[in-house]
């Protein structure tokens, strides 16, 4: 399956899942980070490894981190070529004063969101499905 394309159809199926526990990114220096850590995120970049792991996870292994954030997966199977998505989502949340960092998987797109504001993101994007059906 590779995934919806039709923007009308991916607003009204967000479907937004807040994942449990809070989330912080992180640098690793080299290619591979501590055994001690689970990423659910990780990004090659030339200063380092970015990963994002459980808040606990990043303060049990010493790693620093700036901000905590609240994981909210988009239930709806978008396609990577999908137009539009991200920007429909990320205009709805800058409405609502809040910022996201998104992340694309394979089957669905994922938001991290100020930990504290996450509930509050669920129910801007709640909105955002209910007021495109």
């Amino acid at each position: 399956m590779t995934g919806e394309r039709d923007l009308k159809k991916l607003l009204t199926g967000l479907r937004p899942e807040l994942r449990e526990g809070p989330y912080v990114f992180s640098s690793i220096e080299g290619a591979a980070a501590p055994d001690s850590v689970h990423p659910v995120v990780t990004v090659a970049e030339q200063e380092g490894l970015t990963v994002v792991v459980p808040r606990a996870e990043a303060d049990a292994a010493g790693l620093r981190y700036h901000s905590v954030f609240g994981w909210i997966t988009l239930r709806v199977h978008s396609s990577l070529e999908a137009v539009g998505l991200t920007a429909a989502v990320s205009a709805a949340l800058a409405r609502a004063g809040l910022g996201c960092n998104v992340v694309a998987g394979f089957h669905h797109d994922h938001l991290f969101v100020p930990y504290e504001q996450a509930s509050v993101a669920v129910a801007v994007l709640e909105d955002l499905a209910a007021r495109e059906a």
